[in-house]
């Protein structure tokens, strides 16, 4: 018995080290993509690089449907894919007049770079810098699952007004979701990346929305209303009872859309309703 014991307790930390060192493929699942055909993908979409050059750009811009913007949207998207993925979000604030970035990380489509949250919230920061610095304010920025992670510490960092955050399947800090999601393992103490959302916004006084998906397989629902409990006001929570976490409505015609920008863009209440 003895032996078996200690056999178990060396496949154990066999099991724990791997997973220490391989941390990185289960948080970052990014598509890359040819540069060569990036840009004609784009176009193809109705979005275009930005800034620039398959060589320099750190996402693509769809343009509001009014000829003057009531602000930009700065879109970090989730974990898997990339950002030419998630056109769906420029679909539906486009319609409500705002303009859309659809924001790539280092080490994602065509972008060079490592992942990490230290290089994601340093270049998300950047990113940041440089929207208000081509298309000036209100900038709103919204995350999608990790990306959610990412707004929260440029939030945290950046030097830009932001006018309003939306967190779209967050969760409160990623120790706490390690944990719930690999239960076996001394998950929260070997995760190296903290995304500590709930200490990310303490000091943040701008509107924050943040949705929920009831039968979210990935994020514990306990952790995004943790998150959202944890929010200084003014906040508002959108749940969706029957919605996964990747299967939240997404259509471009929702009424919460509009909602939502109400919400975190009081001015033109009344305008996003469309």
């Amino acid at each position: 018995m003895k032996k078996l014991m200690i056999r178990l307790t060396i496949c154990y930390l066999i099991i724990v080290a791997g997973m220490y060192s391989l941390q990185d493929f289960f948080i970052y699942h990014p598509e890359r993509s040819n540069p060569q055909t990036i840009a004609q993908v784009a176009k193809g979409k109705n979005l275009r690089l930005w800034p620039d050059t398959v060589d320099t750009y750190r996402g693509f811009v769809s343009e509001a449907n009014a000829k003057i913007p009531r602000g930009t949207i700065l879109v970090f998207h989730g974990n898997a894919g990339n950002a030419l993925d998630r056109i769906y979000y420029a679909t539906a604030l486009n319609r409500l007049d705002y303009r859309v970035v659809l924001a790539e990380y280092p080490g994602y489509g065509a972008r060079p770079g490592k992942v990490g949250e230290q290089q994601f919230t340093t270049d998300a920061v950047e990113t940041i810098r440089r929207v208000q610095m081509d298309f000036g304010g209100p900038i709103f920025l919204l995350g999608e699952s990790l990306g959610c992670g990412v707004v929260c510490a440029a939030v945290a960092k950046t030097a830009v007004s932001i006018k309003g955050v939306a967190l779209i399947t967050p969760w409160d800090t990623l120790p706490n979701l390690a944990q719930a999601l690999y239960w076996f393992l001394p998950a929260r103490w070997i995760v190296k990346d903290r995304y500590d959302n709930v200490a990310n916004l303490a000091n943040y006084r701008g509107p924050v929305a943040v949705i929920l998906a009831g039968q979210d397989e990935i994020i514990p629902n306990r952790l995004t209303r943790r998150l959202y409990e944890a929010l200084p006001d003014p906040k508002r929570l959108w749940e969706f009872p029957p919605a996964g976490h990747n299967s939240w409505p997404s259509g471009s015609q929702e009424p919460w859309w509009g909602d939502m920008m109400n919400f975190l863009d009081p001015k033109a209440a009344g305008n996003n309703s469309k």
